[in-house]
């Protein structure tokens, strides 16, 4: 079968296209506006090049390093393929630029699939509470076109748009009905998913998350296709048993961005979430700090879990309670559940990790970039670059690879 090319919009970390990857498809260009995101992607584009012609050492001292050295990483590849990843913002004025290195990228070769899905602050429920303006006036709403252009223009036989389960509801559905009326007029045909709740979660594709996310899939009208069928598989592994048990334990503050050896053997899970796949060491296991207040709430935390309820803020000693607003987010403290999948991981890890409390009370901390890494399924050779706030950033913005892989797999076989 000849190889099946794509172009990934709004791109992110990679995650969604490291799925696409894995099921054999082979990336035209990413687009992508935050830069530590476009590094993290070179970088793995790199140790795809260098894995796929017997070069994985390359990569492998860069992991090891402790002084790395991105670009001379990327110079260790072809130019090309680490100029395929655009940092840029996609508008009306930077898509003549973005499309001309695409066309040069592709040369005569063909898309076929045209992957992402744009920010999606503007759609999520949180967003439209935090904004004054219920994210009415948000430009994001209208990114959705951008994306039709690049339809319009490399015909690709399908689509996949990814997005939170807000864009079901935003401004009463009037959003979603414009992105299918923009596809439908572009010539496509498309599907929500077709279970009665209309979203996907990533829980039934092997991920240890609760995520739902909104899978858009659509195929050019004359293909007579219609949304695949994806098995719900209730997850039977656990977070702390089957996720974080081979990880050194760490108390907050502590552990390194560089690599570090495994505590413990790896697990059946591991192995099948292709996570651990043959390195003998890991990197970004690295802890936030914490003042003496937050890991008291922290243990309270854990131990109100551990007698199955969520901790209320506003229930906490008056001591504790830094915070004058108790009547919302009284959930701003939460503990991952270890017995079973975590909650969703979202980019406001960036800012504390206060919602991602480790079930460990020892530990008495919030997760690691490495941990969150795994709750998305990245593999543990996958490197963010950039800070470690901009690892978390990343991280909790992605698709994760595994969920990817799965939805790329029905892709391939419907093409």
């Amino acid at each position: 079968m000849e190889e099946l090319n794509y172009i990934d919009l709004f791109a992110g970390a990679g995650g969604l296209s490291e799925g696409f990857i894995r099921a054999g498809f082979n990336p035209v260009a990413h687009v992508e506006m935050n830069k530590d995101a476009c590094d993290t992607i070179k970088t793995r584009t790199a140790y795809h090049w260098l894995k796929e012609n017997g070069q994985s050492e390359i990569y492998y001292d860069y992991l090891k390093s402790e002084t790395k050295n991105k670009e001379e990483l990327w110079k260790k590849v072809p130019e090309n393929l680490i100029n395929s990843v655009i940092n840029k913002e996609i508008s009306e004025k930077s898509l003549p630029e973005i499309f001309e290195v695409i066309d040069r990228e592709l040369g005569d070769k063909e898309v076929d699939v045209i992957i992402g899905g744009p920010p999606c602050q503007a759609y999520s429920v949180a967003g439209r509470a935090r904004d004054p303006h219920g994210m009415k006036k948000d430009q994001r709403n209208f990114l959705y076109k951008y994306y039709v252009e690049f339809l319009k223009r490399y015909q690709p036989k399908m689509f996949v748009f990814e997005n939170v389960p807000g864009i079901l509801t935003a401004k009463n559905g009037v959003h979603l009905e414009n992105i299918f009326k923009a596809v439908r007029k572009a010539g496509y045909e498309l599907s929500l998913p077709t279970n009665k709740q209309q979203f996907l979660n990533a829980k039934n594709f092997g991920v240890l998350q609760d995520r739902k996310r909104v899978i858009i899939i659509g195929w050019k009208q004359e293909l007579n296709l219609t949304y695949p069928d994806f098995e719900e598989n209730e997850p039977q592994y656990e977070v702390l048993k089957d996720l974080f048990s081979d990880l050194k334990k760490l108390q907050n503050g502590e552990g390194t961005l560089n690599a570090v050896d495994y505590a413990k053997p790896t697990t059946d899970y591991l192995e099948q979430a292709k996570i651990r796949n043959g390195l003998d060491i890991v990197t970004q296991h690295i802890a936030r700090p914490n003042n003496e207040n937050d890991l008291e709430i922290y243990r309270i935390a854990v131990d109100e879990w551990n007698k199955g309820q969520r901790l209320n803020y506003a229930t906490l000693p008056s001591r504790l309670i830094k915070h004058n607003n108790t009547k919302s987010f009284t959930n701003r403290f939460q503990v991952v559940n270890g017995q079973g999948v975590s909650h969703t991981v979202v980019a406001h890890i960036a800012m504390d990790g206060h919602y991602y409390i480790h079930p460990d009370k020892k530990q008495n901390r919030s997760i690691t970039v490495r941990e969150a890494a795994r709750i998305q399924s990245f593999p543990d050779d996958y490197f963010f670059e950039g800070s470690r706030t901009a690892a978390f950033k990343q991280i909790g913005n992605a698709v994760p690879p595994l969920m990817a892989e799965k939805i790329a797999e029905k892709i391939k076989e419907m093409i």
